[in-house]
């Protein structure tokens, strides 16, 4: 009874390390602000985000515009325009902004079962653009309309998964990897052989680790498959990279750590049962070889 009810400990610890993570993730990076918004940040730099956020205010700006038979030469202007844009520091607030509105608009469609999709408002970035343009003396920037171009965040589908999977996971939080260590405490404290059950549980959190790290690859590869046809797949393989990146790390830090221990406890238990050094033994007691004669010295007596 001691033994199965330490192994069922051990291993109902090696299951909840990754959902601990995720847990923690779901709570305090996902749901949190701040934080969301400081881990979208840096996407505003990457070429992909940022050709998809020219491309889209673009669109928007040139289906509200007509200039006749220099319609493409003005595409291609703004388009430029647009791109420059993106590297300014202007963006990047304006990109910051964005993403806190639509963080909050997803967290609000997850708690009051809001359907459709989510999406980021660019309208502040066509503003600044048109700003810009007026600034440069461009003489059609009046008739440049600041709509609300939008980039989908979540299809529908997706806002419905994620209702189903992040309240419970945010609702855990720390729970569940504090319930991971109590378990793992309780079962090496009942198991008869604690080396070895360190050494088998500590794989079993390497394999628990590993098996995050595989579904977080083919969830990347669902999410990009089953995209609309009008979604930038390069900038949401950016964004699910970004958001996903603490849980990744997370995972490969658990893993080393796991096979480290693992491989402690293993050398331990090879240590100690490593049979003593014999000790040494003069060359005149040691025993001759086969088929050698030793003289033997007669003793002298008086």
């Amino acid at each position: 009874m001691r033994r199965a009810l330490s192994a069922a400990l051990l291993v109902l610890a090696c299951l909840l390390v990754p959902l601990g993570m995720l847990s923690v993730w779901a709570k305090y990076e996902v749901g949190d602000s701040d934080r969301y918004v400081a881990t979208m940040a840096p996407l505003a730099s990457e070429p992909a985000v940022r050709d998809a956020v020219a491309d889209a205010v673009t669109n928007g700006i040139m289906t509200q515009l007509d200039t006749g038979p220099l319609q493409s030469a003005v595409d291609a202007f703004v388009q430029d325009a647009v791109e420059s844009f993106t590297g300014t520091d202007a963006f990047q607030n304006a990109w910051n902004t964005a993403n806190r509105a639509a963080h909050d608009a997803v967290q609000q469609a997850i708690d009051d079962g809001t359907e459709g999709p989510v999406t980021i408002d660019l309208a502040p970035v066509t503003g600044q653009v048109k700003q810009q343009l007026s600034d440069n003396g461009v003489s059609f920037t009046d008739r440049i309309p600041v709509t609300h171009t939008t980039i989908i965040v979540l299809s529908p589908r997706d806002l419905d998964r994620l209702r189903q999977s992040l309240p419970p996971l945010q609702r855990a939080g720390l729970w569940l990897p504090f319930a991971a260590l109590a378990s793992a405490a309780a079962g090496l404290a009942l198991a008869r052989r604690p080396r070895p059950a360190l050494a088998a549980t500590a794989l079993g959190v390497a394999l628990a680790a590993a098996v995050l790290l595989v579904a977080l690859s083919a969830g990347r590869s669902f999410t990009l498959d089953n995209l609309p046809s009008d979604v930038d797949r390069p900038a949401a393989g950016a964004a699910y990279d970004a958001l996903s990146s603490s849980v990744r790390t997370a995972s490969w830090w658990t893993a080393g750590v796991a096979l480290a221990v693992a491989g402690c406890a293993w050398l331990w238990g090879r240590l100690r049962h490593r049979p003593p050094p014999r000790p040494a033994v003069p060359p005149e007691m040691r025993p001759a070889p086969s088929g050698v004669s030793i003289p033997v010295t007669p003793r002298r007596t008086e």
